[in-house]
């Protein structure tokens, strides 16, 4: 063999090896592709904010520092983030403003490409969700009081909005907080058959139906249960056996349990327990909820308290006994998440510009930090891919 064809050769392979290091990179030790995290974040000086948009980060084992790989900046209020069902293209709500973005994802970088922009028809976007057939996103418009549905276009980008549901009833007793309809979520119960939509505003958890081929929205048959005058229900999280639901509610700081009915999408009250430990005198709201993949643990956050609190689920009944609070190690823990692997816990704190690791114990549900915090402005919301 001559010694062109043997550089040639060598060329080739070094480029093969390049090739394999760029598809799974560092992270080939822990798993055959990367993991990477998303973090949308709040940037006006409205809100007092210091973050500078979506950053990208890739994630390594639990414990680990996270590596930036990117910030998509000139963004206002990117605040709430989902990806699709091919984990292709992500999708981010504007908090105060009126719009959503599309973004097409790099495979290997997970670096993040505009596609569009789009109007939802209302004010304060706050949450959104795909669809189970992949076609269509779904809205939150929390200050303007309504639930859109907007079509996924071929290329991944949002096109005009489908349908625009308003959502009614009284306002609460809170002054400040109960002026009208504020859907603060707009997740798919585990049958893909129904959206439930907590409603802060009036004091409600409603349940829709979407067509999917129009987009358009109607009524479940139990469109609606009321929750205690005051509560201010915030976010819903299911139970993996599908009967149940865990709602957490803002304004009074409990976690209300649901008996779920997915034939009529009826939701019957069974407990209402609070998120804060007996004496706490201070001022504090409840934020996110989440449930373990096993159904054995609900976690709920405290802005104020700045806590995760911790509790059992009856493996016979669903109803929940408190266990334990957790300090989150900032301020305003707004969310948090529990990746499917549920090994871990990640809380973004609002106000102290981070993302702080624990690790979960699975039997007793105890949350552990495990060293690993990452700073970032105004962090509020985190989603994985891979």
């Amino acid at each position: 063999m001559d010694n062109a064809r043997r550089q040639t050769l060598r060329l080739l392979g070094a480029g093969a090896a390049l090739a394999s290091l760029s598809s799974f990179g560092v992270h080939a030790a822990m798993s055959d592709k990367p993991v990477f995290a998303y973090v949308g974040c709040r940037t006006t000086k409205a809100r007092n904010a210091r973050g500078k948009g979506i950053s990208v980060y890739r994630v390594r084992s639990a414990g680990r520092p996270w590596e930036l790989v990117q910030v998509v900046e000139g963004l206002d209020n990117p605040s709430f983030l989902t990806l699709d069902r091919a984990q292709s293209h992500l999708y981010a709500v504007h908090g105060d403003l009126s719009d959503i973005s599309a973004f097409a994802i790099d495979p290997l970088t997970g670096q993040l490409q505009p596609i569009n922009r789009q109007s939802t028809q209302g004010l304060n976007p706050v949450h959104l969700a795909i669809d189970p057939t992949g076609q269509f996103v779904v809205v939150a418009n929390y200050a303007s009081g309504s639930v859109v549905t907007l079509p996924i276009l071929p290329n991944g980008g949002i096109g005009d909005v489908a349908d625009l549901f308003q959502l009614f009833g009284q306002p609460g007793p809170h002054r400040e907080q109960h002026d009208g309809p504020h859907p603060h979520e707009v997740p798919f119960d585990p049958t893909g058959q129904y959206i439930f939509v907590p409603d802060k505003g009036v004091d409600r958890i409603f349940a829709l139906r979407m067509d999917g081929r129009s987009g358009k929205l109607q009524p479940a048959p139990k469109p609606y249960v009321a929750s205690t005058p005051g509560a201010g229900p915030r976010h819903i999280a299911f139970n993996p056996t599908g009967r149940l639901a865990y709602v957490v509610n803002e304004l009074d700081s409990t976690i209300t349990t649901y008996q779920y009915d997915a034939s009529t999408a009826e939701l019957i009250p069974l407990q209402t327990l609070s998120t804060l430990p007996s004496g706490f005198a201070g001022e504090s709201t409840g934020a996110e909820i989440q449930i373990d993949k096993r159904g054995r643990f609900v976690f709920a956050s405290n802005r104020g308290h700045d806590s995760v609190v911790t509790m059992a689920v009856d493996a016979k009944s669903g109803l929940l006994s408190l266990g334990s609070w957790t300090p989150t190690g900032g301020k305003a823990p707004r969310f948090f998440t529990v990746p499917s692997s549920g090994q871990g816990i990640y809380v973004a704190n609002e106000s102290s510009d981070s993302i702080v690791e624990f690790n979960i114990d699975a039997d007793t549900g105890q949350l552990t930090p495990n060293g690993n915090v990452v700073p970032t402005g105004s962090p509020v919301c985190i989603i994985f891919k891979g």
